[in-house]
């Protein structure tokens, strides 16, 4: 778990703090499939786990590897069986409209974890971009620079890219408001 501030339930900044969800995958392109998902929830709790690749998922990018630095080799021994990830991210995200940031891509590697396991997503996915007018729009990868760098993150991981995206968007709706 990231060491950040949490957001009390019930408060006004946990019901405007959405889910947000992120994947890491073994590539771009058609052959590529998630490998790691994690999310941060409005109370600013995380999960992340990796994902056990499904029979034929076999494309393996170096250079994918080299930004998420998750080797194959742990995927193949750490990573969860895709139902049991599938039924995680039901159970937990389920009825809601969960948040990211790079929509195309999470969207096929999460649409291709559910069709593996033989089950629907029983949540939406969105782009976190529909929740910023333009002025948050303009400052946000600049906030969202800085929001890395404060929590100083010692790996590239979902659930740690989903909690930085969250702490953005808290950031930016707050300079916005003011």
């Amino acid at each position: 778990m990231i060491s950040a501030p949490t957001i009390a339930q019930g408060s006004r900044a946990a019901q405007d703090t959405p889910a947000v969800l992120d994947m890491e995958a073994s590539g771009f392109g058609r052959a590529s499939y998630p490998i790691e998902v994690g999310y941060a929830l409005p109370d600013g709790q995380t999960f992340c786990t990796l994902i056990q690749p499904a029979p034929g998922w076999t494309h393996w990018d170096e250079s994918a590897e080299a930004v998420h630095r998750i080797p194959r080799a742990a995927v193949l021994q750490r990573g969860r069986d895709v139902k049991d990830v599938a039924q995680h991210l039901n159970e937990h995200l389920g009825g809601r409209t969960v948040y990211c940031d790079g929509w195309a891509n999470d969207y096929s590697w999460l649409a291709a974890l559910f069709d593996a396991a033989g089950t629907r997503p029983a949540f939406r996915l969105e782009h976190l971009r529909t929740l910023l007018n333009e002025r948050e729009a303009s400052h946000w990868h600049a906030t969202k620079d800085q929001v890395a760098s404060e929590l100083r993150l010692q790996r590239h991981r979902a659930s740690s890219d989903a909690r930085v995206l969250q702490i953005t968007l808290q950031r930016v709706r707050a300079a916005s408001s003011l």
